[in-house]
């Protein structure tokens, strides 16, 4: 076997200091991460405990403690997007006082523990998305397919007509910007929506089951649309070969879990019983959820489309009522991260209207926010064949973006697609969609338990 030192004298000396200037930077790295967790979680616990006093959806309570620990505020968790770098945080700064490092050096620590943590977050939602799965009623989510169906089609549609074809005639925005601009009207939030509908005890009602349905069919949808555009951004012209496989591999996929769930099913309660060890039951639970999630990834849909689909799987297991318990603790370590992460990466300076490039910005985010409400809010009304079906609550629960949203901008931004303004707007939809519809959907779902009982 080739020694470490072999090795190393075969490679060029430029990625040997490299690797061993990384080497000792390790333990700084660690030091970071495990402060920013500090960071999240005491954040997180605070600002869900006042908002469950205010009689607000916890999970909006950790949306706002994210913003005030991240680059908005105190910069205590922020990620190296928009420019940010290791001396805008106060972590890095913190660290650099006990650890004298070279500019070079800290920022690499940055960049580092801004990436484990940004992994975190997303095992934090796919754990989520698994936890919502188990939670859901397959059966019951059938029976709403259809309607879920014509909902998630109205949410996509309406919002990118209206957007698109609005910015072009009342702002004059080229084609291009303005379809990518419309397009990121189309997306949904599951996560959000769907921790909000838990802790209102709808997730298994009717209504809850249609937003879910069609929440999972946005993010589909979602992804072909972004594809669409990106490939028109880059080339000016539709890569048909490319959406009709994706197009193709989401349908097969999410499809392909469900009928596949009787089989597996029999195969996961034979495993299960015949494992002796600690763990017997959560630990083959995960492996089956990070499988399909990776399968998800690895066609170019979501992570968290694998993770969803698993967890319907697993709901029809005569196993389940054990399995939720277990993972619940494993939830509530991981998903705190990717809510405070979400609030952290909310960038508010971009509603300040005394910065000459925000005003265009601002009155065409004002537009797109009216669209992108309205747009969601019609898809209640498109409900057919319920009778006592709370429509309003159906539509707001579609309204949030969430990351969702972000990852148009981000995108449009790196193509070159969108200018500043336009990414502003967005940005502030993304914001305020986000933040505005937990208290209402409680709001809603409210005023239908008060009319449910007063009958």
């Amino acid at each position: 076997m080739l020694s470490i030192n072999a090795i190393a004298q075969g490679l060029p000396r430029s990625m040997t200091l490299l690797a061993t200037a990384e080497a000792e930077n390790a333990p700084i790295i660690l030091s970071g991460v495990l402060l920013t967790l500090v960071i999240i979680y005491f954040a997180s616990k605070v600002g869900s405990e006042i908002a469950k006093r205010l009689d607000l959806p916890p999970v909006l309570g950790e949306l706002v403690a994210g913003v005030l620990v991240g680059v908005s505020a105190l910069r205590l968790v922020i990620f190296p997007e928009g420019g940010l770098t290791a001396a805008d945080s106060l972590v890095m700064s913190a660290l650099q006082a006990l650890n004298p490092l070279t500019p070079a050096a800290i920022e690499r620590i940055f960049i580092s523990q801004s990436e484990v943590i940004s992994v975190l977050a997303e095992l934090g939602v796919i754990i989520l998305l698994f936890e919502i799965g188990l939670e859901s009623d397959l059966r019951q989510l059938k029976e709403v397919g259809v309607q879920a169906i014509v909902v998630a089609f109205v949410g996509v549609a309406v919002p990118f007509a209206a957007g698109t074809a609005g910015l072009m005639y009342f702002f004059h925005v080229a084609a291009i910007p303005a379809i990518f601009a419309g397009a990121a009207l189309t997306a949904t939030s599951i996560g959000i929506t769907s921790k909000v509908l838990a802790e209102l005890g709808q997730l298994k009602s009717k209504e809850g089951q249609i937003i879910v349905g069609a929440a999972v069919i946005d993010d589909v949808l979602g992804i072909i649309v972004l594809a669409v555009v990106a490939s028109l951004a880059k080339t000016g012209e539709v890569d048909i070969q490319k959406v009709s496989i994706l197009l193709v591999s989401a349908i097969a996929f999410l499809f392909g879990s469900v009928l596949l769930g009787g089989f597996f099913n029999k195969t996961f309660i034979t495993i299960v019983d015949k494992l002796k060890t600690r763990g017997n039951i959560v630990i083959p639970a995960f492996i089956f959820a990070y499988f399909m999630a990776f399968l998800g990834n690895a066609i170019h849909l979501e992570a968290i489309l694998g993770a969803f689909a698993a967890g319907l799987v697993l709901d029809e297991t005569d196993a389940r009522n054990e399995l939720d318990e277990l993972i619940k603790p494993v939830a509530d370590l991981l998903v705190p991260i990717f809510f405070v992460t979400v609030g952290a990466r909310a960038d508010l300076s971009v509603l300040n209207p005394m910065i000459p490039e925000n005003r265009s910005g601002l009155l065409i985010a004002i537009f797109l926010l009216l669209v992108a409400i309205a747009g969601k809010i019609v898809t209640g009304w498109v409900v057919f064949g319920q009778e006592n079906i709370n429509r309003l609550a159906i539509g707001i629960g579609m309204v949030p973006r969430g990351e969702v949203g972000l990852v148009f901008a981000g995108i449009g931004t790196a193509s070159g697609a969108i200018n500043k303004p336009l990414e502003v707007a967005i940005i502030i939809m993304v914001i305020l969609t986000t933040f505005l519809a937990p208290p209402f959907l409680r709001i809603a779902f409210g005023k239908t338990a008060q009319n449910n009982a007063e009958r």
